[in-house]
């Protein structure tokens, strides 16, 4: 098993951890910003948690 698949494994496991780390990055990125970006932000936030779901629910039986 190589290092990408034990990442997998380890974030299909944990993967509520995942999406708070999302948000946590996005809100800091609002917070930073003022808020100035919020809707790009968000629109963001769920792409990359999309594709992340997407991709750890790929050739696993878990589902995500």
């Amino acid at each position: 098993m190589g290092i990408f698949d034990k990442a997998k494994d380890a974030l299909s496991e944990h993967s509520e951890h995942v999406d708070k780390g999302i948000d946590r990055v996005g809100d800091l990125i609002d917070e930073k910003t003022g808020g100035k970006y919020a809707d790009k932000v968000d629109q963001g936030q769920g792409v990359a948690g999309d594709k992340l779901r997407d991709y750890l629910a790929k050739d696993t039986d878990k589902p995500v």
